[in-house]
This record gives structure tokens, C-alpha cells and sequence, in this order.
């Protein structure tokens, strides 16, 4: 298994993260209300909107799995938010990454990967929307970017969300 690096701007990723006030809040029904969307309009498992702490994913929302967070060690998404594009893992069994990856060997028994990473408007990424599926899957084309899109939405909802907590927008 390979762990997630860290990007060269962490302290400032982390620092954008939690200006957010979101992490360990309750669930919200616009955060819900994507995850089914998302487990439905991609026919998966499990759809998830991640945000990528220090040490861990936390899951704002969780759409098809108990969990609230795992390892930041073992997450996928810790490599997803290394990039702008969205990592897709057509099965983690083949990918030298993610054979050995204890959510991968055990329970949820991941196959199929897709994150899109949650870019907010300072630049920082920091989680995903992702899907997850107990069976090899492919996500392309319009698919692939319906998917960028609502990660979008998902970035711009966290920060309006803290915009109106505070009356100001998150610091960058």
C-alpha cells in the first residue's frame, strides 16, 4: 500500500480546511442530498463528500457507508487532492497503490474509485466528492464530467455555507 504524500502547501491547505468550520458538524441535508444523487445517477455503492484533515478523512456526508472518517493513511482521497483532475481507479485490485489497502482487502471491498477533488476559490483542494464501488466500474466522458461539476458545487456550497456562519468568507 502507498500512503498519500503530503502537497509542499499543507499547512496552508489545512488552514483553508478549517476556516471551512465544518469538520465533526452534523450532517446537512444539501451534502445528503448530493452523496444520493451521486450513488444513484452513477450506480454505486457508496458516494462520499470527503474532507482531507491532517490525519484523517472525515466524511461530511456519507451516502451507502456506516463510517464517519478513517486513516488519512489509508484513504484514497489523500491521493486524489494531489491533483486538479479527478483520480479514477477503474479496480484498486490492479493498481499498485491500493491492492493491499485494507478498504480494499476488508470492508467496503473497494473496486471502483472516482474523486473529484473539492477546490475551493483560494485554490486549495480539500477532499473530494467521490464514488465508490464493490465491483470494477469505468467513468468517462460526460460522466467524468458531470462528476467535475458537482464537485464544483460541492466547494462552492462548503464556502457560502461558512460565509453565511460568520458573514465573511473563508480566509485563504
Amino acid at each position: 500500500m502507498k500512503r498519500p504524500v503530503k502537497p509542499e502547501s499543507e499547512a496552508e491547505r489545512i488552514a483553508a480546511l478549517r476556516a471551512l468550520l465544518v469538520l465533526d458538524t452534523e450532517p446537512e441535508e444539501q451534502f445528503d442530498a448530493m452523496t444520493a444523487y451521486c450513488a444513484s445517477r452513477f450506480d454505486v455503492e457508496i458516494a462520499l463528500v470527503t474532507l482531507v484533515d491532517t490525519d484523517r478523512q472525515w466524511f461530511k456526508s456519507a451516502c451507502g457507508l456506516a463510517s464517519r472518517e478513517t486513516s488519512r493513511d489509508v484513504s484514497f482521497c489523500g491521493h486524489a487532492i494531489l491533483e486538479d483532475g479527478v483520480m479514477i481507479i477503474p479496480d484498486a485490485r490492479s493498481d499498485e497503490r491500493f491492492w493491499d489497502n485494507p478498504l480494499v482487502t476488508g470492508p467496503p471491498n473497494i473496486r471502483f474509485y472516482a474523486g473529484a477533488p473539492l477546490k475551493l476559490s483560494s485554490g486549495h483542494r480539500v477532499g473530494t466528492l467521490c464514488l465508490i464501488h464493490d465491483e470494477p466500474k469505468r467513468l468517462e466522458g460526460e460522466d467524468l464530467a458531470h462528476l467535475r461539476e458537482l464537485a464544483a458545487v460541492v466547494a462552492r456550497e462548503l464556502e457560502k455555507r461558512v460565509a453565511l456562519l460568520t458573514g465573511r468568507p473563508p480566509e485563504a
